[in-house]
C-alpha cells in the first residue's frame, strides 16, 4: 500500500506515518520541515498555506497514491487545494476530524446523523472558529472525493506524541507527588481515544474503502477519572495522596473545566458532548481501543524519553491548574 501523509510529524499524523511503516507501507510525508519524520518515508516539503505554490513538491512529484489521510485543524483553503489536487491521484482521502462539528449542545448518545454547524467556506478570510474550520475541511473533502472521502470525528486524542498536554500534564504533576487535587467524582466516566488505536483504525478503514462520517472515540466510560488518576500514580511510580474534591468546589474557586484540570468536566451538556457521545458505527467498524493503564505507562514512557518536558502546540493554549490555585484548594 502506498500512504500520503499530510503532516505526518507530530501526534496523530506521526501515529498513522508509524503504523502504515509497520505495515511495511511506502509511504510519503508531505510537511512544512519544521519536525523531522521518522525514519524510512519519503519527505515532500510544502507549505498549504501557500496555495498552488505551496504544493509544488506534490505537483511535481510522480506517481499516486493508495490512501491520503490529512489531519489539518485551519481553515479549509487548504484541505480543498490538496483534495482538489489528488483527485485523480489518489484512491482514497481520509480527512481527521472532529466531534466539535456536531451543533452544541450534542446530547448524550448523538451519532453521526446529528445536526451539524455550518462550514466555513474555503474563501473565507481570517481566523475561522475550530468547529467550522473542520465541518468545512470536510465539505471539501467530499467535494473533491465523493464516496472516497472518510471523516474520522474524533474527539479527546490522547497518547504518546501528544503536543496539547492534557495527560502530560497530568503526569508530570502527579511525578512531582504530595496532595494533588483530583476532580470528582472519581467515578465519571471519559470517552476518548488512544492516537495510535485511532491511526491504526485510519489504515484499516482507508483499505476497506470506508466512507462518511465516523465517531472514532471509545465507549462512553471506556475509563474513569479514577482509572485514568490512579495509573498516572501507577505509571510514575509516584508517592502522590490524590485529593479527590467535588466539582462544586473546584468551580466556586475559579478552576477552569477542561484546561485548569485537563479531561474534567463537571455534568451537564458539555460533558454529555464530550464524554458521551455515540460511538457503535465506529465500534462495528472495527475500532479497538487498548485499556487506559497501557495509554497512560506509554506515554510516561515517551514523555521521560524526550527528556520530560512534551511538545506544545503553538496554536493552542497551555492546559493545567496554576499552582497557586492548587495551594488554596489544598489548604480548604
Amino acid at each position: 500500500m502506498k500512504l500520503l501523509m499530510l503532516g505526518g510529524t507530530e501526534f496523530v499524523g506521526r501515529a498513522v506515518t508509524e503504523a502504515a511503516l509497520e505495515r511495511d507501507w511506502e509511504v510519503t510525508v508531505f510537511h512544512r520541515g519544521h519536525h523531522a519524520p521518522p525514519p524510512g518515508v519519503r519527505a515532500l516539503t510544502g507549505d498549504r498555506t501557500g496555495g498552488e505554490r505551496g504544493l509544488a513538491a506534490l505537483v511535481d512529484h510522480a506517481g499516486d497514491w493508495d490512501l491520503v489521510v490529512d489531519t489539518w485543524s485551519g481553515g479549509p483553503t487548504a484541505v480543498r487545494d490538496a483534495a482538489r489536487l489528488l483527485a485523480d491521484r489518489a484512491g482514497h482521502y481520509t480527512y481527521v476530524s472532529s466531534r466539535s462539528v456536531y451543533a452544541y449542545p450534542a446530547p448524550a448518545g448523538l451519532d453521526e446523523d446529528g445536526p451539524l454547524v455550518a462550514g466555513a467556506s474555503a474563501d473565507e478570510e481570517g481566523d475561522v472558529p475550530y468547529d467550522r474550520a473542520k465541518r468545512g475541511g470536510e465539505l471539501a473533502a467530499l467535494d473533491a472525493f465523493g464516496d472516497r472521502a472518510l471523516l474520522a470525528r474524533a474527539g479527546l486524542i490522547i497518547g504518546p506524541g501528544e503536543n496539547i498536554g492534557r495527560l502530560p500534564w497530568w503526569l508530570t504533576r502527579i511525578a512531582r507527588g504530595g496532595p494533588v487535587i483530583a476532580p470528582g467524582p472519581r467515578t465519571a466516566g471519559l470517552q476518548y481515544v488512544d492516537a495510535r488505536d485511532l491511526a491504526s483504525w485510519i489504515l484499516d478503514a482507508g483499505m476497506a474503502g470506508l466512507h462518511g462520517p465516523y465517531n472514532t472515540v471509545s465507549r462512553a466510560g471506556h475509563a474513569t477519572m479514577g482509572e485514568l488518576l490512579d495509573a498516572c500514580v501507577r505509571a510514575t511510580g509516584s508517592d502522590a495522596e490524590l485529593r479527590w474534591t467535588d466539582p462544586d468546589t473546584l468551580l466556586a474557586a475559579g478552576v477552569e473545566p477542561w484546561t485548569g484540570l485537563p479531561v474534567w468536566l463537571p455534568e451537564g451538556e458539555l460533558y454529555d458532548t464530550m464524554h458521551r457521545g455515540g460511538h457503535a458505527r465506529a465500534e462495528a467498524a472495527g475500532l479497538r481501543c487498548r485499556p487506559v493503564a497501557e495509554t497512560v505507562a506509554d506515554t510516561w514512557t515517551w514523555l521521560r524519553g524526550i527528556g520530560g518536558a512534551a511538545p506544545q502546540r503553538p496554536d493552542r493554549p497551555t492546559v493545567g491548574l496554576d499552582p497557586r490555585l492548587e495551594e488554596k484548594l489544598l489548604a480548604l
